[in-house]
């Protein structure tokens, strides 16, 4: 679908764009004195009408248009593979090169307790 991001449309962003920007007022507002203090609820009521104005009025159709069939081929299936092989031994090689190193550490005997 064009037009889309992260799966959403465009109309989500304008709504979060629309409620932040509310909010921010609404907190630039509530440290204000006087009359000006009480235009927080007309900046939250203008919000909440803006927001189902732009919900229920929507500019597209409820059901998308069919699309033509897609053909979905994978060009990189062998290198794929290959890929994911060449990985695997690197893997197991340093897994066993850090088994040897933990494997051949040396241990130092303890000092002996000499009592006079």
């Amino acid at each position: 679908m064009p037009g889309t991001v992260l799966g959403v449309g465009p109309g989500v962003f304008i709504l979060a764009l629309l409620w932040v920007l509310a909010l921010l007022l609404c907190m630039l507002l509530s440290r204000a004195s006087g009359l000006a203090r009480f235009s927080v609820f007309l900046v939250f009521l203008a919000a909440v009408i803006i927001t189902l104005v732009l919900l229920l009025f929507p500019r597209a159709g409820e059901f998308p248009e069919p699309a033509t069939e897609v053909k979905i081929v994978d060009t990189f299936y062998v290198g794929r593979y290959v890929l994911l092989s060449i990985l695997s031994v690197i893997f197991l090689g340093c897994l066993f090169l850090v088994l040897v190193h933990h494997v051949m550490q040396p241990v130092y005997a303890k000092p002996m307790r000499v009592s006079s």
